[in-house]
């Protein structure tokens, strides 16, 4: 039986040469880079090296660049120290977020600490920068969160607009790029965000390890404490073979982003293509069947109405096929995908998303095809 992944918006395959990267200090070069003996010495001059790669990758300072654990760490770090630090009061955000995001404004909310607003979006699940602009003149002390790109509809954000938006009226901008890392580039010299994160595993890295870049304008006091690490930033000691790790990824997708993201747009447009051809009534979640119009590694699939649409990825598994009913930390739950639920999907049409990374086949998706075509031929 073939094996095909396609849940990469979960969890991308680690490159084998990021694997070598990271070997000598999984094995040689051991020192704790807190320790002033030549053997920590070395190890901290490793993590300062990656640190100004994944800077310069960025255009931005290494002083600006922190390593956390992931995505949802530097998403944390970036909500709750600045409603402590800075005592804003209101955080506007979508129902869309990234649980990371949208459970910690929830959280922040519920506790009295802040009053959240959700903005509206359409169909598509897009917003509408107007009403940024309205809610903000009530109170510029604001703490807008907006991803870049949805992680299960593929819709995109014009973060530099809102971007702008923001710094005019003096409110903070953090935007959840763990989607769009290493997939678009990012020039932190011309976007005004406040706050930006990677999550290394999202683009053929290593799993635990990801960075959040904090503005020099805005400073924040630490979310983990407990030591000196990351410049006071955060306590622990640092994944050491993970940054070399997350660096040596980045560098690679920056390096051959144009041919990686030309041949898994030629992937996903030719699944686009098959999906219409050969289910009767198939549609497309969000903005994701629009390749200029998207985030060009997700399709979002919403399937002919079935009362056991349950069972549709537990059928696509047993046959080889990995994807995704939603984002992964949903995985596993019977609650469904809080972001179709928003857009008012029909709970009747199954939904799977498909993602992609450059080690996806058009041979691949004919295998795809033709076992959804009998899936959905006996009944999910």
């Amino acid at each position: 039986m073939e094996k095909v992944y396609l849940d990469n918006a979960a969890t991308t395959p680690l490159d084998e040469a990021v694997f070598e990267e990271m070997k000598p200090y999984m094995l040689e070069f051991y020192g704790n880079p807190s320790s002033i003996h030549t053997h920590g010495r070395q190890v901290r001059a490793a993590i300062e090296k990656a640190r100004k790669k994944v800077a310069d990758l960025l255009n931005t300072s290494p002083s600006e660049i922190f390593f956390t654990s992931g995505g949802t760490e530097a998403d944390n770090t970036a909500l709750r120290c600045t409603v402590e630090e800075y005592g804003v009061k209101n955080i506007i955000t979508t129902g869309l977020e990234h649980h990371a995001v949208l459970h910690t404004a929830e959280m922040l909310a519920k506790r009295g600490d802040v009053a959240l607003h959700l903005l509206d979006v359409d169909a598509q699940g897009n917003i509408d920068i107007n009403q940024i602009d309205e809610l903000l003149k009530n109170d510029p002390n604001t703490l807008v969160s907006l991803m870049h790109a949805n992680n299960e509809i593929g819709t995109v954000n014009d973060i530099d607009a809102i971007a702008n938006l923001c710094h005019e009226h003096g409110a903070t901008f953090h935007t959840d790029t763990v989607q769009t890392m290493g997939h678009f580039k990012h020039d932190l010299q011309e976007l005004k965000a406040n706050f930006i994160v990677g999550s290394a595993h999202k683009f053929h890295g290593p799993k635990g390890v990801g960075f959040l870049y904090v503005n020099h304008e805005k400073k924040i006091h630490p979310f983990i404490h407990g030591g000196a690490q990351e410049r006071n930033m955060r306590g622990g000691t640092e994944n050491v073979y993970g940054i070399i790790g997350l660096a040596k990824a980045l560098e690679l997708a920056y390096s051959h982003m144009d041919e990686h993201r030309s041949h898994i747009e030629g992937v996903k447009q030719y699944m686009i293509d098959q999906l219409k051809a050969n289910i009767d009534g198939v549609e497309f979640n969000g903005t994701s069947a629009d390749l200029n119009n998207s985030l060009y590694t997700v399709l979002n699939v919403s399937l002919p109405p079935s009362e056991d649409n349950d069972m549709l990825l537990f059928n696509l598994d047993i046959n080889g096929i990995s994807a995704s009913g939603g984002s992964a930390c949903s995985s596993g739950s019977n609650v469904g995908s809080h972001v179709l639920t928003a857009l008012g999907s029909d709970p009747m049409r199954g939904a799977v998303r498909f993602s992609f990374s450059r080690f996806n086949t058009k041979e691949q998706v004919d295998y795809v095809i033709s076992k959804l075509n009998e899936i959905l031929a006996i009944g999910v």
